[in-house]
């Protein structure tokens, strides 16, 4: 069975670590996920969900694994424009409250930056 690819772009987001997702987070591409958020050391990492259509366990697993990581060096791990299908599987798995969410980046970017300075 072919698996989507998962592409990874990263982006500048003011102080924060922005990671753009495109396509599914699966257990056959999270290599590629894991290596990217191994290289990103801001304070802050928001992971852009706009375009991660679905997530299966291996997905989940990794997206609270890297919230774990983060928490334990202090630093922040906000999600963006997770759709109803995701939401659906943080909600069953109980794991909503982990994650800061937010609609679109630029909320995210604003009420982070925000926060930061308060």
């Amino acid at each position: 069975m072919l698996s989507e690819p998962l592409t990874i772009e990263h982006m500048a987001g003011q102080g924060q670590g922005v990671l753009r997702l495109k396509g599914p987070l699966t257990t056959h591409n999270l290599s590629p996920f894991q290596n990217a958020v191994r290289g990103e050391s801001a304070p802050t990492m928001i992971l852009d969900l706009t375009e991660v259509p679905y997530i299966d366990s291996a997905g989940l697993g990794s997206l609270v694994s890297t919230f774990v990581s983060c928490h334990k060096l202090g630093r922040r791990v906000a999600l963006v424009g997770v759709n109803k299908r995701v939401a659906k599987v943080f909600e069953v798995t109980r794991v909503e409250s982990l994650f800061l969410q937010f609609p679109t980046l630029d909320e995210a970017i604003e009420a982070l930056t925000s926060a930061g300075h308060a």
